[in-house]
């Protein structure tokens, strides 16, 4: 857990240098360190410097596991609402606290392979997207494969070079767990259970006026309680007849990344429990901003009720959700304004 902490101090921007360099690195002495551990059996390294450090092979491997898995809770952290993208975000924090325990268990190699392909995918989808400066179904799918063909790579020449290897597993049966972790991903993905990483929701807030000031917006919202400290607004909006509701974001994206974004307006009607989709409106960011791209949108001539504003991508991932609910009165006051600049 301590380097998980030390990582929560160091770790920030997924596309600033630092970051880059500490994840290349752990992904490329994770892969070497593999290589080096599973030939140590057949006694490949005797009699080379090797020999002296064969012992620590597991410690290293479980050291890597451990640094790259709390990237990813960290960065996931970010992009992961309080939603269906919830349950890939588990699977991480549980794969690290799970780490804490492996050292025993690292000699299964269908374990070990397993979760070094797992981390390989997700390395390689917060990578090509950095570098493509694009989000995409295409550059999942791009990723996934990299990620497929580079760990076969890696099981084939292992198991071509060591005998124990060989003898220890059988070769259709470790591809078969590596296709099927391969797809459990892919169909994560495609029922949007996956949050948008790189990408990250910064800010939501529902408000009562925007206004934008040379390269500023000026946010005009009802606070809420000073220990409701995981949101910034009133989830009661007090809206006056002829008043606009707007829903402002804040979005992180690394630099040059350009995506598509839309608020998905929905309200929950009643009568028959559901959520109804009134409006999508699309807004474009441009990444690369440290304190998150701004967009907004608004509605005017809206219903009481509960609302919720969905920010999703263009491929229609989810970022976030901005609740509130409607309250229409006469002479209803404002409680607690604030205006805030981003």
């Amino acid at each position: 857990m301590g380097g998980f902490i030390f990582d929560t101090l160091t770790l920030g921007r997924i596309d600033r240098l630092y970051d880059l360099i500490v994840l290349c690195l752990h992904m490329s002495f994770l892969t070497l360190t593999i290589y080096l551990y599973n030939l140590s059996e057949d006694g490949i390294w005797k009699n080379t410097i090797l020999e002296r450090v064969e012992e620590y092979f597991p410690l290293a491997i479980q050291f890597f596991f451990g640094g790259l898995s709390s990237a990813y809770v960290i960065y996931f952290s970010r992009s992961v609402s309080l939603s269906k993208t919830a349950a890939f975000f588990f699977i991480l924090i549980v794969m690290l606290v799970a780490n804490e325990h492996l050292k025993r268990r690292i000699s299964n190699k269908y374990l070990q392979f397993s979760v070094y392909f797992f981390l390989s995918f997700t390395f390689f989808t917060f990578m090509i997207p950095v570098f493509a400066k694009e989000m995409s179904v295409r550059i999942f799918l791009y990723s996934g494969l990299v990620s497929l063909g580079c760990t076969i790579a890696l099981i084939t020449f292992i198991y071509a070079r060591s005998a124990s290897t060989r003898h220890e597993i059988k070769l259709t049966k470790l591809l078969t767990l590596i296709l099927g972790v391969y797809v459990l991903i892919n169909v994560f993905y495609f029922l949007k259970l996956i949050p948008p990483v790189p990408l990250a929701l910064e800010e939501g807030i529902v408000a009562h006026n925007i206004k934008q000031v040379n390269n500023d917006y000026i946010v005009s919202y009802e606070a809420d309680d000073s220990f409701v400290f995981w949101r910034d607004h009133r989830l009661k909006f007090a809206f006056a007849p002829e008043e606009k509701v707007y829903v402002f974001s804040s979005i992180f994206a690394p630099t040059d990344l350009k995506e598509s974004m839309l608020h998905r307006w929905s309200w929950y009607n009643d009568h028959t429990d559901e959520w109804r989709v009134v409006e999508d409106i699309p807004f474009d960011i441009t990444g690369g901003r440290d304190g998150g791209f701004r967009g907004y949108t608004y509605k005017q001539n809206i219903k009481p009720g509960l609302w919720q504003v969905e920010v999703l991508t263009d491929d229609e991932l989810l970022l976030g959700v901005i609740d509130f609910e409607i309250i229409m009165k006469e002479n209803l006051q404002h409680i607690r304004m604030v205006d805030k600049k981003f």
